[in-house]
């Protein structure tokens, strides 16, 4: 019961955040650039936009970008099989603080994503809405704010046995913040 109050809290004070806000369109997806000449738009692209998947084969790296108005700009993410580390950078392009529309980014098995979500919401705020020592999880970031950015690795062969996805887990933004993880040659 306390968990389903701490969800449906957060998602009122999400909500409110956001319609505070005044709506600007959003910006097309753009390609991963690089970190050096990287310029963030305003907000990430519509989830009903076609976007290309993030990384190509032989890339090694990707950036995420999330806003918001709880998006991720890209539903795609392509890993290389050729790589022997793979980095995520996600980047929070919008200006509300973590504590009302903080964002994460966290890889799971596709059937694992449900139980990773419960339990995070029960970790709670304290612990980024990420249960301590989950093994279902592959990799995540740290949950952010406006402005801010962080960066996870992983061992693309930790992606061989399964469908993957990735999600961010503060209360009430996977449902509209996840993604596919493909593993390519």
């Amino acid at each position: 019961m306390k968990a389903y109050l701490a969800l449906i809290s957060a998602a009122v004070i999400g909500l409110a955040a956001c319609s505070q806000e005044p709506s600007a369109p959003a910006a097309p997806a753009n390609e991963p650039a690089p970190a050096a000449e990287a310029s963030a738009p305003e907000e990430a692209a519509p989830a009903s936009e076609a976007a290309a998947p993030a990384a190509a084969a032989g890339n090694c790296e990707v950036i995420v970008e999330s806003s918001d108005a709880m998006q991720f700009n890209t539903k795609d993410i392509e890993v290389s099989k050729a790589c022997s580390e793979f980095t995520i950078t996600l980047k929070h392009v919008g200006t509300q603080p973590k504590a009302s529309m903080g964002h994460n980014l966290v890889i799971t098995k596709a059937e694992d994503q449900d139980g990773v979500f419960k339990d995070g919401v029960a970790a709670g705020p304290d612990a980024e809405y990420v249960k301590a020592g989950d093994e279902r999880i592959v990799a995540h970031t740290k949950l952010i704010g406006g402005g801010e950015e962080d960066t996870i690795k992983f061992d693309p062969a930790k992606l061989a046995d399964g469908s993957y996805k990735f999600a961010c887990t503060f209360p009430g933004h996977g449902a509209l913040m996840n993604g596919t993880i493909t593993l390519v040659d």
